[in-house]
C-alpha cells in the first residue's frame, strides 16, 4: 500500500480504508475531460491536461500530508511543504516548451485548478520554480505533434480573434475542473454520483412542449391567433444552421413558448444539446423556469439563480440533483440569470468555470436583450460572438424592444465604438406587423412637472391602475399619499424577495377578481416579466424601453378596446446616470413617432448608444485580448454587471427570526444561507455603518448582519430604520 501514490482517501463504515490511487485518478480525469473537449474539436488537450493536472501528488510531502489529514497515518511527518497544483504546469512547459499557447492552454490551467486562473505575470513567475526534490518523475507523453495539429486546425477552422483566445483558455480550464470535481465525488462520495443525472435528449422534450401548447387551443381570441402564428413561424425556421438569431415579439404575444419552441427545433436540427434561458430578473426567472416546469418536469428544468431555494423541491431525489447541477449545469433546460452567465463566463475561479463547457454546443436564449448594461456591450458581445464561433453555440436574442446589435455600433465620440455581431437573422419578418396588430394600449407624455400629490390624486382618479417610477424614495412617498380604501399595494427592493413574492402573488389574485379598487406603486422590479395586467399605467420618465416594458402591464390580455399609458415628469427629482441617457434619448425621438413601431424602437437605441462614453468601462478587453498577456483573474474582478454598491442585511420579516436560531445554533451551511437570501434587503453602505454603531444591525455569524427590530421592518413598505430615505438610482 505504501508504495501507491494516493490521490483520494477515504475510510469506509466498517474502518477499512479505500485508496484512490493517483494514476488512476489522472486516467478518469484525462478520459473525462477528452469527452468534454471533443465537443469542440481539442480531445488531445482536455485528455493531456487530465493526465498532468495531479502530477504535483507524487511528492513524498503531499503523501505524507493526506495520509496524517486522512487520519489513515496519523504518525506521517506532514510539516514540509507539500502543494501538488503547480507541479504539473511546470511539468507541461518543460515537456512542451515555453511558448505562450501552451503556458495559456495547459500550464495556467494545471496550476491553477484548485485556487483559479492566474494572470500571466504571477503565473510566469510561478512556473520559474523547478520541480520539487521529492517529485517523481512520470513516464506518461502525450503526443506533441497531436497537440499542435489538433490546435493548428481548430484556429484555421474556427478563425479566433485576438479576443477568443482567452475564452478557449476557460473552456479547456472548464473541461479540467470539472472532470476532476465528477471523478473525485464518484469515488469519494458514490451515492451523491449517481444523482447526477442522465440528460433527456431534446426530440423527447419537444412532443411535451407541443402537447402544452396544443392545451391552449381553446382560446380563440385575437391575441391567441396572433400567438399561434408566431409559434407556427418559430416550428418552420428552426431548422437552420448555428447562428446569432433575433425573436422580436411585443409584449403579449408569447414569446416565451415561441422561444423554446424554436430553440428546441433548432438543437434537434443541429445535434446540441441544451437550452439555456439567460433573464436579467428573478422575477422572470421565477416565473418562467414555473412555467417550463409544468411542461417539462423538475427532472429537466434546472432554476439557478440567487433567490430559488432547492428545498422547495419535494421529492428527495430531485432536490438533490438540481442541488448537484447548479454546480455544472448539467441539465437540459437551465433557467438562470444574465449576472450568472456572463460572471461565470469572464470568472476565473473553478466553481464557477466548471459549467462553461456545457453551454458548448448549446442554444442560449436571452431574454430581454434590451436590458444588456451598455457600459460592458463589447466583452459580452465579444464573449458571445466567441461561443457562437468556437464553440457552437447558437444565441437568440428575445425581446419586445429589439435593440441594434448589429454593425459597428458608435458612442460620444469617434473613439467610442464596438463592432457587435456581424449578422443578426430576425425570426418574425415585418410583415406580420406584431406591433400593430398587437397594440393594446395608447401612450401619452405629459412633460409638465407634477408633486406626489398630483401623482396620487391621479392614481385615485382609477380603480385599478399600476405606477412605475425609477426610484425606492419616490416609490414610497407617493404611497404614502394614497388612502387606505381597497387594496393598495407598494413594491421595490426595500422589501425582501419573500414579501415582494407575496405582494406580487397578492396583486394577481385580486386582478383576477371584480372587486373592490386596487391601486400599486412600484420600481422597476414589476416592469418586465411579471405578468399582470391593469388598464391604467403611469410611468415615470424613462427610456422607450421602459416605457414599453411598463405598457407591457398594461391590457396585456386585450380585455378592454385600448388601454392608457401615461409618461410623467416628478417636479424637483433630476434623473442621473443611465436612466438620464436613456430618457434624454427618447425625448430626441420625433413627437409625432410610433412609440411602439419597430423603426422608432432603433432610432432610440441609436441616439441612446451616441450617449454612451465607453462600451467596456472596466477596460476587460486590456486585460483579455493580448493572447500572450492574459489577465484572468485581474479581468474576473473587474467584471461586474452589479456593482457591490450597498451591504446585504437579513430583515425580520415570515421566517427570518426561525432561520436566524438555526444559524446561531447549528452554523452556516449552503441550504440555510439560500434559505435566508429570501428574507435579505440590501442598504447603501452609510446607512449600514449608521444602523451598525448604534446597535441595530447584529452580526450572528462572520458577513450575516440581522435587523432584529420588528419594528424596523413594515409590511407594506419594508424595510423603515429610523428617518433614512433610502434614496438611489439604479435599476431595481
Amino acid at each position: 500500500m505504501d508504495k501507491i501514490f494516493i490521490s483520494h482517501i477515504k475510510q469506509l463504515e466498517n474502518g477499512q480504508w479505500l485508496i484512490q490511487p493517483n494514476e488512476e485518478h489522472q486516467l478518469n480525469v484525462a478520459l473525462r475531460a477528452k469527452s468534454f473537449a471533443q465537443s469542440f474539436g481539442l480531445p488531445e488537450w482536455g485528455y493531456t491536461l487530465g493526465m498532468l493536472h495531479d502530477e504535483g501528488k507524487k511528492r513524498q510531502s503531499f503523501q505524507n500530508y493526506i495520509r496524517k489529514v486522512s487520519g489513515y497515518d496519523p504518525t506521517a511527518h506532514a510539516e514540509d511543504e507539500h502543494r501538488h497544483a503547480f507541479v504539473g504546469g511546470v511539468v507541461a512547459k518543460r515537456r512542451y516548451g515555453n511558448d505562450s499557447v501552451v503556458v495559456n492552454m495547459l500550464s495556467n490551467q494545471i496550476a491553477s485548478h484548485h485556487r483559479g486562473l492566474y494572470d500571466y505575470d504571477e503565473l510566469y513567475e510561478l512556473l520559474q520554480h523547478g520541480l520539487p526534490g521529492d517529485y517523481e518523475e512520470c513516464d506518461y507523453d502525450s503526443n506533441l505533434h497531436l497537440l499542435v495539429k489538433e490546435l493548428e486546425l481548430f484556429a484555421k477552422c474556427k478563425c479566433p480573434t485576438r479576443s477568443d483566445y482567452n475564452h478557449l483558455a476557460r473552456l479547456l480550464f472548464s473541461c479540467l475542473v470539472d472532470a476532476d470535481y465528477l471523478d473525485t465525488e464518484q469515488f469519494m462520495n458514490k451515492e451523491l454520483a449517481s444523482m447526477r443525472g442522465s440528460r433527456c435528449p431534446m426530440n423527447e422534450l419537444l412532443p411535451m412542449l407541443e402537447r402544452h401548447i396544443s392545451s391552449l387551443g381553446a382560446l380563440d381570441s385575437e391575441v391567441n391567433q396572433l400567438r399561434k402564428q408566431v409559434q407556427q413561424r418559430c416550428r418552420d425556421v428552426a431548422a437552420s444552421q448555428r447562428g446569432i438569431y433575433s425573436l422580436t415579439v411585443p409584449t403579449g404575444g408569447g414569446k416565451t413558448l415561441a422561444s423554446v419552441l424554436w430553440a428546441i427545433k433548432h438543437a434537434i436540427h443541429n445535434g446540441q444539446q441544451r437550452i439555456i434561458i439567460a433573464i436579467p430578473y428573478t422575477s422572470i426567472i421565477v416565473q418562467t423556469a414555473s412555467t417550463l416546469k409544468k411542461i417539462f418536469g423538475e427532472n429537466n428544468v434546472l432554476e439557478h439563480h440567487s433567490n430559488f431555494n432547492p428545498d422547495t423541491i419535494v421529492d428527495d431525489y430531485q432536490r438533490n440533483r438540481a442541488r448537484l447541477a447548479t454546480e455544472n449545469w448539467d441539465y437540459p433546460i437551465v433557467v438562470t440569470t444574465n449576472v450568472q452567465l456572463f460572471e461565470s463566463i469572464y470568472s476565473n475561479k473553478p466553481s464557477a468555470c466548471r459549467k462553461l463547457h456545457n453551454i458548448v454546443n448549446s442554444v442560449l436564449i436571452l431574454d430581454e436583450v434590451q436590458t444588456l448594461p451598455t457600459q460592458f456591450m463589447q466583452p459580452i458581445v465579444d464573449s458571445l460572438n466567441a461561443y457562437n464561433r468556437l464553440f457552437g453555440t447558437s444565441v437568440l436574442l428575445t425581446t419586445a424592444s429589439q435593440p441594434v446589435l448589429s454593425g459597428e455600433i458608435k458612442g460620444c465620440n469617434p473613439q467610442v465604438r464596438f463592432n457587435a455581431f456581424e449578422s443578426i437573422t430576425e425570426i418574425i419578418p415585418a410583415e406580420y406587423r406584431l406591433s400593430e396588430r398587437l397594440k393594446r394600449v395608447e401612450i401619452e407624455v405629459d412633460d409638465k412637472g407634477v408633486t406626489y400629490d398630483d401623482i396620487a390624486a391621479e392614481m385615485c382618479k382609477h380603480e385599478r391602475v399600476l405606477c412605475i417610477v425609477n426610484t425606492r424614495r419616490d416609490a414610497k412617498e407617493i404611497f404614502e399619499r394614497l388612502p387606505s380604501e381597497g387594496i393598495t399595494l407598494h413594491l421595490s427592493r426595500m422589501m425582501c424577495p419573500e414579501h415582494i413574492r407575496a405582494s406580487i402573488e397578492e396583486i394577481k389574485k385580486a386582478l383576477s377578481q371584480e372587486s373592490s379598487p386596487i391601486r400599486v406603486v412600484a420600481t422597476q422590479l414589476i416592469e418586465a416579466g411579471v405578468d399582470i395586467d391593469f388598464p391604467v399605467v403611469l410611468r415615470q420618465e424613462a427610456g422607450l424601453d421602459s416605457v414599453l416594458q411598463a405598457a407591457g402591464r398594461c391590457n396585456r390580455e386585450g380585455r378592454i378596446e385600448m388601454g392608457h399609458v401615461k409618461v410623467f415628469r416628478i417636479e424637483g427629482r433630476l434623473l442621473r446616470g443611465h436612466i438620464k441617457d436613456a430618457n434624454e434619448a427618447r425625448k430626441s425621438l420625433p413627437n409625432d413617432c410610433d412609440m411602439l413601431a419597430a423603426d422608432t424602437m432603433a432610432e432610440y437605441f441609436g441616439q441612446l448608444y451616441a450617449r454612451c462614453d465607453d462600451f467596456d468601462k472596466s477596460n476587460i478587453a486590456s486585460m483579455l485580448y493580448n493572447p500572450k498577456e492574459l489577465c484572468f483573474e485581474n479581468a474576473a474582478r473587474h467584471f461586474r454587471l452589479i456593482e457591490e454598491s450597498g451591504m446585504a442585511v437579513i430583515v425580520n420579516y415570515g421566517n427570518a427570526s426561525g432561520l436566524i436560531e438555526s444559524l446561531k445554533h447549528d452554523g452556516v451551511s449552503y441550504i440555510l444561507m439560500k434559505k435566508l437570501s429570501a428574507y435579505s434587503v440590501t442598504i447603501r453602505e452609510k446607512d449600514f455603518m449608521s444602523l451598525y454603531a448604534t446597535g441595530c444591525i447584529k452580526e450572528i455569524v462572520t458577513g450575516v448582519f440581522y435587523i432584529e427590530n420588528a419594528s424596523a421592518y413594515s409590511s407594506t413598505v419594508g424595510l423603515q430604520p429610523g428617518n433614512n430615505t433610502f434614496d438611489e438610482i439604479m435599476i431595481v
